[in-house]
């Protein structure tokens, strides 16, 4: 390989592990330009508490991506794992016991969509879209379609702060922490990219394949449950037919962090970057009272200039690579 080839896929690398930390910066200023009111205390505050929950959820996103697979169901998993949170607390009032439950139905959740993938070899994305369902369903199911309202003090956790750090905003530093520990120093972080990257090397490498999977999902149940706490008790309320889309909000985040959808590449501090502009990009769109629909609009955009920007680097790459092979 040349090193006009070298440099160029050093330079590659650079650019797309860099380029998002300009974009946030550049969306902060022009946020702040467009409504004075972006750098208030209360929006800071409330834009967050906000952040912190779709962040988790990307957390689990990029887990399972970077292991080839999909979570469809995030946001209605959270809602039923959360809903069920709020009742558990309401009916014993201890905090400990409705975290222990949202996070015992998120996992088991994702057991069953990650026995779908495992045992009966269903693609991901369907696996997860039937649990989006039966999730959602069950929820609605369990409130009869009703909200769940007077929860006490289960709003602290979500709306509480420890000093002047917004409580939702520790566990996503710890929930960051986590997960960057799980990619970069583990070895089922090593095994989760060997079958992104390629399954059947992983395979023959002596990775059990099947095992991997089933434990990101776990962890995904895991994350998505701590968000279904914090959200229920950033609403004040057990809301069956809240987090709706919030899938695809982590789904977003995590693709413009980096993480790549044809599995192998990603990283947790990409996600965070991601997560922020997905929020902060939607905090101004709010703030400058943009059309709802409007929106809906910029946001599927978003989604499709991220999944093609990631095609695109990778044929680049790949393109850069099989060009200094063959000087």
């Amino acid at each position: 390989m040349s090193g006009f080839a070298k440099t160029r896929i050093t330079w590659s690398g650079i650019t797309r592990t860099y380029s998002i930390y300009f974009v946030l910066v550049a969306l902060i200023a022009l946020s702040s330009v467009i409504n004075p009111n972006f750098f208030s205390g209360g929006n800071i505050s409330n834009v967050s508490r906000q952040i912190s929950v779709t962040t988790i959820l990307a957390f689990g996103e990029t887990i399972l991506i970077i292991c080839g697979l999909l979570d469809l169901s995030s946001g209605s998993v959270l809602a039923l794992s959360g809903l069920l949170s709020v009742a558990s607390y309401k009916a014993t009032g201890s905090m400990a016991i409705a975290f222990a439950v949202a996070i015992f139905i998120a996992m088991l959740c994702n057991f069953i969509s990650a026995m779908m993938v495992t045992r009966f070899a269903a693609p991901s994305f369907i696996a997860t879209l039937a649990m989006q369902e039966m999730a959602r369903g069950s929820a609605l199911l369990f409130s009869k379609g009703q909200n769940i309202y007077q929860i006490g003090d289960y709003t602290q956790v979500g709306q509480g702060s420890i000093g002047f750090i917004p409580i939702p905003v520790l566990f996503l530093v710890a929930l960051f922490a986590m997960t960057w520990y799980i990619l970069k120093h583990t070895r089922f972080g090593r095994a989760l990219y060997a079958i992104g990257g390629n399954q059947e090397a992983a395979k023959a490498s002596g990775i059990n394949v099947n095992s991997v999977k089933l434990w990101a999902f776990l962890v995904n149940g895991l994350l998505v449950g701590i968000a279904g706490v914090l959200f229920m008790s950033r609403v004040n309320a057990g809301l069956p037919n809240g987090a709706i889309n919030y899938e695809f909000q982590g789904l977003t985040s995590s693709i413009i962090g980096g993480t790549s959808f044809s599995g192998g590449i990603g990283t947790a501090g990409g996600t965070v970057v991601g997560a922020f502009i997905v929020g902060f990009l939607n905090n101004i769109m709010n703030l400058a009272n943009v059309n709802s629909y409007t929106q809906q609009i910029a946001r599927g955009a978003i989604i499709a200039l991220a999944v093609i920007y990631d095609i695109w680097t990778k044929n680049r790459r790949t393109s850069i690579l099989v060009k200094g092979v063959a000087k």
